[in-house]
């Protein structure tokens, strides 16, 4: 009888179990393509603080990333060469490209010298320096870095964790002929 309990229980369990890590894996997608992009308003090492709502008008990638992150740091160079070819096009539905660089860095003084390091020029760095206890990172469903979401000059997202050469493709396609 004891046996049959503790099998029922078991059962019920992994049931709850599953049921909740269905909603949570839901939840951990982030927005979808074709939805707005949610704000974002967060300091730059200087302080400032730089909200992504001010780059309307821009196709804007949003780059979540952090200095002790091997991966993005192998991805920075892609990043960077995307930039610099496309930083002055006109797009179907945007004038122009930047990227709002969010780190999840805790040390102020890495982030700045992984900016410094890397040759990350565009002007659009921003930090909670919470690690993965970052408010962006929680709105925008980042469970791992690099991740990125493409969005255009009206705010809406129009493709997610675009590396290497897929991001160039995407945005070679976006560009007004």
């Amino acid at each position: 009888m004891k046996t049959i309990k503790k099998f029922k229980a078991t059962i019920i369990l992994s049931a709850i179990i599953l049921i909740t890590a269905g909603f949570m894996f839901k939840q951990q997608g982030g927005p979808a393509i074709g939805t707005k992009a949610p704000e974002l308003a967060f300091n730059n090492p200087e302080g400032k603080e730089i909200k992504l709502s001010s780059l309307k008008g821009k196709l804007v990638l949003i780059d979540f990333w952090a200095s002790w992150c091997g991966p993005c740091r192998r991805e920075n160079p892609a990043v960077v060469a995307a930039y610099n070819k496309y930083k002055d096009k006109n797009f179907t539905n945007g004038k122009g490209f930047t990227i709002y660089s969010y780190s999840l860095d805790k040390d102020m003084n890495r982030w700045k010298g992984a900016i410094t390091q890397d040759k990350l020029v565009w002007p659009y760095h921003v930090s909670d320096l919470l690690g993965w206890s970052a408010a962006g990172s929680r709105l925008y469903g980042v469970n791992s870095i690099p991740t990125n979401f493409l969005i255009d000059g009206k705010g809406t997202i129009v493709a997610k964790n675009l590396r290497g050469k897929a991001l160039e493709e995407a945005l070679e396609k976006l560009v007004k002929k």
